[in-house]
């Protein structure tokens, strides 16, 4: 059975009004300006004496999308802070030793001088420069050098906010360790920057500490607690009992306010992680979430309203390729097309040229990530395509790393008989041309009966005979530990999606995250993310979605719903999202069936898309890159540092701040959007006028001209 069957309306209450109306309610600091506006090293905030320190458990450790966050923001925070930015973490030797450049500060600097503090006090301290964009300053503290203090900690943490924690509880007591020596560097460093202000006649030092999620929220409590003059900034990516209380199939949205938080977290055994998070939460100066679901999700369970609202961005730099995205979608789809191939040997009964791609890719979360509803919505795309589409083929792709013990040997004798086969029409024509062009050397014209010898068609001919088999093509690549109870691999059964020859929709289970050393695939998951014709995340509980807004930067269009924090974003900054490739489905106001309806129907939209109607789609959908920069969102995580200062500092105005509506994100409808074909919906792409139906053709004059290309 699938999950959650309750229909998710919210009752006639005042969390009516509270759902309907959320962006009104948010006390969300807009502006008109972009953070390039104020990309200028660090010169200003070093002449107002202004240091801003990010901290995190995940700077420099790649853990989750945590990571993602820190590090694609790196190069603009630089840009912003200079010398005056600091990024502070644990210090995980297996990934410090490839992303970290270990230095010293300089001499006389405030840093050197915390730094070789808490090293007389037995600390060990990493200092350096990230290996990201941006190349950061870095501090990573060896949690072991002050675990002997690990009591001492605890008993200031019970002594002042009454959190105990568990002796058992390890990544507790390690976030309890990192968090206080962090603490005492700030503490230390405040200090010595006084003395450096004083003594060199600079005003007095402002800092601004800004921590991400419960880990990093330790660090904040004990400099509140202790009354250590430091704005804090406490941004939480997902709240910490919201993801145990998705995890275990409840009506999260619906009974959101009727939760007994403190017993809930004390039924998960995470009440004491949940009490850091709380305490963090209300200490800080300024509290913001990266989405406006997240934002209504704290307010419930963690009993604060954010401040602002601090979206996730994108170094859109790294995927610009201006308009070669479109050749690099062309390749990529070849490459896609080869594994095809040898997945389905011997049941090649589909054209490739007339095969869309979709794919969901993610974190093992079943109905968190909403696999159940987009693997039954393909059942019924896939009926819907016998009916009226029956030459169109789709192969969906299920990207989710689970415990498997091998390649799947079928999976793999495909690869192999098809390489066998192109490397034998590769010897015969190397033959035939061979044969071809003595014959022309000597005068004749070549006999098709003797260029094709009797030897070579035996060879194909065996070939052929190797790639027969009984059974059909396998739906995963891999043997997955314990098949029966893995929650796709049942739902698949459940659908009977077994990739027959009569299903238009094939299913490929990829129980692993793609690498370009995977024997089967051998693209990374980027290039692969480029080949593809759709991205489907249906998501449940999606604080964000950075899986959605990766295929945006690349121009791939997706799917993504109204309970993720990035389709709340579209919803909000683009008038139609539709036309620009980005299709939401409602899961938070009509129930479970009518979700699946929807998406089925939106799969079978874009289906019915020719090729070059898919061609100004994926034009318009890489028009959003601008919209999901860092250099866009990224001001909104200044001015959360603005008003933590403001706050501790009340003297201080930030001149180049301008705070107004914020038009320039609001998208329109595409200049190019034509009046509605009679065979298509309002908000899709007109058909080709002159026939052209090749994908990768952009060079015609009117075409380049309708798509706005120069």
């Amino acid at each position: 059975m699938m999950r959650r069957q309750q229909s998710y309306r919210f009752e006639d209450n005042e969390n009516t009004s509270y759902a309907l109306k959320m962006n009104r309610r948010f006390s969300r600091v807009e502006s008109g300006a972009d953070l390039k506006d104020y990309f200028d090293r660090g010169d200003i905030a070093s002449r107002e004496n202004r240091w801003n320190f990010e901290v995190a458990w995940e700077v420099a450790n790649k853990v989750g999308g945590i990571y993602t966050v820190i590090r694609s923001k790196a190069y603009v925070s630089t840009e912003e802070m200079g010398e005056q930015l600091c990024m502070m973490g644990p210090y995980k030797e297996n990934c410090a030793r490839t992303e970290m450049e270990e230095m010293e500060f300089p001499r006389g600097n405030p840093l050197l001088d915390a730094v070789n503090s808490l090293r007389s006090r037995g600390y060990k301290i990493h200092t350096g420069r990230w290996l990201v964009d941006g190349n950061p300053q870095l501090i990573l503290f060896d949690i072991g050098s002050a675990a002997w203090k690990l009591d001492q900690f605890k008993s200031e943490m019970w002594e002042k906010c009454h959190i105990g924690i568990p002796h058992l509880d390890i990544e507790t007591n390690d976030a309890v360790i990192l968090g206080f020596m962090i603490a005492e560097f700030l503490e230390e460093f405040r200090n010595f920057a006084v003395t450096y202000s004083q003594n060199n006649e600079l005003s007095a030092p402002r800092i601004v500490a800004h921590f991400h999620e419960w880990q990093a929220g330790v660090a904040l409590i004990v400099l509140r607690t202790r009354l250590v003059e430091i704005a804090t900034v406490f941004t939480t990516h997902a709240t910490l009992l919201g993801r145990y209380l998705c995890a275990g199939n409840t009506d999260f949205y619906n009974n959101l306010d009727k939760f007994a938080v403190d017993e809930e977290a004390g039924k998960r055994q995470i009440y004491h992680r949940y009490c850091l998070e709380r305490g963090a939460t209300h200490l800080a100066h300024v509290f913001t979430t990266v989405s406006e679901i997240t934002g209504y999700e704290a307010e419930h369970l963690l009993k604060r309203k954010p401040d602002i609202i601090t979206p996730n961005g994108l170094n859109v730099k790294k995927f610009s390729a201006i308009h070669e995205f479109q050749n690099l979608h062309a390749v990529a789809k070849e490459k896609i097309n080869e594994f095809v191939r040898g997945h389905f040997y011997g049941h090649m009964d589909f054209d490739l040229d007339k095969t869309l791609y979709f794919f969901i890719a993610g974190r093992y979360e079943f109905g968190n990530k909403g696999a159940d509803i987009f693997i039954e919505s393909l059942a019924r795309l896939n009926a819907m395509l016998k009916h009226e589409k029956p030459d169109t083929t789709v192969v969906a792709f299920l990207i989710f790393p689970t415990k498997t013990n091998n390649f799947n040997v079928d999976s793999l004798r495909g690869h192999a008989v098809i390489k066998q086969l192109r490397d034998t029409i590769n010897n015969v024509q190397q033959a035939v041309g061979k044969r071809m062009f003595d014959t022309c050397l000597k005068g004749n014209i070549p006999n098709p009966d003797d260029l094709l010898q009797k030897d070579d068609l035996v060879k194909i001919k065996r070939c052929m005979f190797a790639m027969q088999r009984d059974s059909m093509p396998p739906v995963t690549t891999h043997n997955v530990a314990d098949d029966w109870n893995d929650p796709v691999l049942a739902s698949i059964r459940r659908c009977h999606l077994f990739n027959s020859v009569h299903d238009r929709v094939k299913m490929v289970f990829h129980p692993e995250f793609l690498t370009s050393t995977n024997p089967l695939f051998g693209i990374d998951y980027e290039e692969f993310v480029r080949g593809c014709h759709l991205g489907v995340f249906p998501s449940y509980y999606e604080p964000w979605g950075y899986t959605p807004a990766e295929c945006t930067v690349m121009g791939i269009p997706s799917v993504t719903t109204n309970l993720s924090g990035f389709g709340c974003f579209m919803q909000e900054h683009i008038s139609d999202p539709k036309s620009y490739g980005i299709y939401i489905v409602d899961r938070r106001y009509i129930g479970l069936e009518n979700s699946v309806q929807q998406l089925s129907s939106f799969m079978m939209e874009f289906s019915r898309l020719n090729r070059r109607q898919r061609i100004i789609q994926r034009n318009r959908t890489e028009r959003l890159s601008d919209l999901l920069d860092w250099r866009t969102l990224g001001i909104y995580y200044r001015q959360a540092r603005v008003k933590a200062l403001q706050a501790v500092y009340p003297d201080y105005v930030d001149e180049l701040t301008l705070y107004g509506s914020r038009n320039n994100l609001i998208f329109s409808r595409p200049h190019s959007e034509p009046p509605s074909p009679t065979s298509s919906r309002h908000t899709t792409p007109a058909p080709s006028v002159h026939g052209s139906d090749d994908e990768d053709s952009v060079d015609e004059e009117t075409e380049l001209k309708e798509l706005g290309i120069k």
